[in-house]
């Protein structure tokens, strides 16, 4: 059946309520490091990006100028040391000192200039590449396909003509989700990668957005508008991890650690935040030539981590304090050449049922905790027009264990009852919304990404209905999390900013990180005042901590 017409951003308030009591604001702390932020062309500059990193740290501690241009950071995130300096402001260059030597206990004053660079096109994020380039919504959009595993930078630097970028389209298609330039994995089933003339008319709009016909780009190069008010409020530390081949896609906080699946190798990850320290548990190859890596990462009430094997067919558990894993894999006979078990749910308590999602063929399994058995569900198949064209996502149970889906390419929010398996699908509000990952809450609603429609949506599961929030343009969100305070967090992988909605008003504030950063499933730490933010940098190999100071 289909679901109630949805609500408008100012309707919804009468179907939120409070996640918790709003927090004071972080206490004043000492300095160790402050400045100002000017140029020749605006002066004081607000919303500049200032980077410290000690010699031989794997820790970037990164602060934003406020209105005045001034920026300061805390003395207890800058030890003694000898400090490397960096700031990002699209269009800008530093010109000036870009070291410092810091004393235990004595605060340092370093002005800081900026020069208009001359290269603008290497600052441009993805999303300042859709700005600038030629074309109509619908065109750009596409690109929200390639920004997963390389930049929107490498095509437009490219020089492949539309007869090239045919093969080059259907190549990409062959790799698997888990790819990045420096490691890109081969699907084994190469059925997507079929047919490449069908992708004539998307490689023809490349050829006029790159070097193919011109030495330079015949179209303005266009930035976004830094930050400003709040959005300066924030200190962010990024942590490198030791690899650049690391892709840390879900990452959650417990413990004092933060833990990671590894996207597109068989590890997961633990990175100690006090010190920087990292350590990684090594998976099983469970089949030998398929790609590797994993994605959903979920925790249990014991401090039990699950996850999805992706192409290695199966889901696993493992405990933190014996550090063992149990795998969960598929059997034999239903394990083919597409299967992919990316998400799971964790109301098991229920029934003993887990749920996850067979990504290759979009079709629902549910394992048998207790016997590890699964059993299969086709609920795509009872959709207006069959299963053709449409796709899972992400999956979420309600407290009752039935599951909810994001079907990716026609819309709908899909229901799957748990004890008779019966199927109802809603519509969501926005047209080509591309739904991507989303959470349930305690009440039975339903958070989600709209990718393509670049809002947060919720649908709530008791009264059938939608609500909706826009977000600042071009952040094509990837998922969704709430915090203490009823506030919304989320990012994507066009602006490299984390966006904080407060759904009572629509109100946004963004926080800019420091360099690219593809962002995908994050967390929200509750346990600090204000709350704390965590991400990891897929393609940068890197844990990223936001933590605004209001």
């Amino acid at each position: 059946m289909l679901g109630y017409p949805f609500l408008t951003a100012a309707a919804a308030l009468t179907v939120l309520s409070t996640f918790g009591i709003d927090a004071p604001a972080g206490a004043q702390s000492a300095v160790a490091l402050s400045g100002q932020v000017t140029s020749a062309e605006e002066g004081p500059m607000e919303g500049v990006i200032v980077n410290a990193k000690r010699e031989g740290s794997n820790m970037t501690v990164s602060v934003v100028s406020d209105e005045r241009g001034r920026y300061s950071f805390p003395a207890e995130r800058l030890g003694a040391g000898h400090y490397t300096l960096s700031i990002r402001a699209a269009g800008y260059d530093l010109d000036g000192p870009s070291a410092t030597d810091l004393a235990t206990g004595a605060a340092a004053t370093i002005d800081l200039k900026l020069r208009k660079t001359r290269n603008l096109s290497r600052q441009l994020t993805n999303a300042e590449w859709m700005m600038s380039i030629p074309g109509s919504e619908d065109e750009k959009l596409q690109l929200l396909n390639c920004v997963s595993c390389h930049t929107l930078e490498r095509i437009v630097k490219s020089t492949h003509d539309a007869d090239e970028f045919v093969q080059v389209v259907a190549r990409m298609q062959g790799y698997a989700q888990v790819s990045q330039p420096i490691k890109p994995q081969r699907r084994v089933d190469q059925s997507r990668a079929a047919n490449p003339e069908r992708f004539r008319k998307f490689a023809e709009y490349l050829a006029t957005i790159n070097l193919s016909q011109v030495p330079r780009w015949e179209y303005e190069l266009k930035t976004q508008p830094r930050v400003t008010g709040r959005g300066t409020h924030v200190v962010i530390t990024e942590y490198d991890l030791p690899r650049p081949t690391i892709e840390p896609h879900d990452v959650l906080f417990a413990d004092g650690y933060a833990w990671y699946t590894n996207f597109g190798e068989e590890y997961i990850g633990r990175l100690d935040p006090r010190t920087g320290q990292h350590k990684e548990y090594p998976l099983p190859e469970l089949k030998q030539g398929f790609p590797t890596g994993s994605l959903d990462l979920k925790r249990d009430h014991d401090g039990t981590l699950w996850f999805g094997m992706m192409y290695q067919g199966a889901l696993a558990k493992f405990d933190p304090k014996s550090e063992k894993f149990q795998i969960f894999p598929v059997a034999q006979e239903r394990n083919r050449d597409d299967t992919q078990l990316n998400m799971l749910t964790m109301n098991y308590g229920v029934d003993g049922k887990m749920w996850t999602n067979d990504a290759g063929p979009s079709t629902i399994l549910r394992l048998d905790v207790a016997s590890g058995k699964y059993e299969s569900f086709d609920p795509l198949a009872m959709l207006p027009g069959g299963r053709a064209g449409k796709s899972i996502y992400d999956i979420a149970a309600d407290s009752q264990n039935n599951l909810y889906m994001t079907e990716f390419q026609s819309n709908y929010i899909v229901r799957l009852d748990a004890k008779s398996g019966s199927v109802t699908y809603y519509q969501a509000p926005t047209a080509l919304s591309r739904n991507r990952r989303g959470n349930m809450d305690d009440q039975d609603r339903f958070w989600f990404a709209e990718y393509r429609g670049n809002k947060i949506g919720m649908f709530d599961t008791r009264q059938e209905r939608f609500s909706e929030w826009p977000l600042p343009r071009l952040t094509q969100p990837y998922d969704v999390i709430w915090d203490k305070n009823a506030e919304l967090w989320t990012s994507g992988m066009t602006t490299d900013r984390v966006v904080r909605l407060d759904p009572k008003t629509g109100q946004s504030i963004e926080y800019p990180l420091a360099r690219d950063t593809n962002m995908r499933h994050m967390f929200v730490d509750n346990a600090t005042t204000p709350v704390t933010f965590w991400v990891g940098s897929n393609h940068g190999a890197s844990i990223v901590r936001v933590e605004p100071k209001d």
